[in-house]
């Protein structure tokens, strides 16, 4: 903590609180998403063709963000620091994650598939930050994330019990 400046404590204790609101609403959108694109994949009788629609026009929105936000192009270098697999891993995990939201919304509810992917997000998401996975920072798996995993798993069984 900054003794010598406490206005900064409570900016930095608010801005980390905008950051969790700005997440919440991400898991929001990411949720509309998902009805609204396995609507789309129902009425075309086929989830992976709502997918190439989504990607399409969420490429088009991010262009457009892009173009707005717009700053400097990587240089030649930054963009050869890149490892190979970066230029299409993620996408492929995209691709095949949304695909299945599309296929499992209409045939499991969508607080059903919410919640058991957002299960197997948090599971997946403790166990490779205690390892460091994906190059990402060590958060060690510790009992108060144990006892937050077990409680959501306790949580989705009480929605998801019919």
């Amino acid at each position: 903590m900054n003794e010598l400046n406490p206005k900064a404590n409570n900016y930095r204790h608010m801005n980390n609180y905008g950051i969790l609101v700005l997440a919440f609403i991400g898991g929001v959108f990411l949720a509309i998403q998902g009805g609204l694109n396995a609507q789309l994949g129902v009425l075309l009788r086929n989830p992976l063709l709502a997918s190439l629609i989504a990607f399409f026009s969420s490429t088009l929105f991010a262009l457009v963000f892009v173009l707005f936000n717009f700053k400097s192009l990587p240089t030649i270098i930054q963009a050869k620091e890149v490892p190979f697999y970066l230029w299409f891993t993620g996408g492929f995990f995209s691709v095949i994650g949304i695909s299945l939201y599309y296929y499992t919304i209409p045939k499991l509810g969508i607080s059903t598939m919410i919640s058991i992917g957002l299960c197997g997000q948090l599971i997946f998401a403790v166990i490779a930050g205690n390892y460091g996975w994906l190059n990402l920072p060590l958060e060690p798996i510790t009992l108060k994330k144990t006892i937050g995993m077990l409680s959501m798993i306790l949580g989705i069984i009480l929605i998801n019990i019919k």
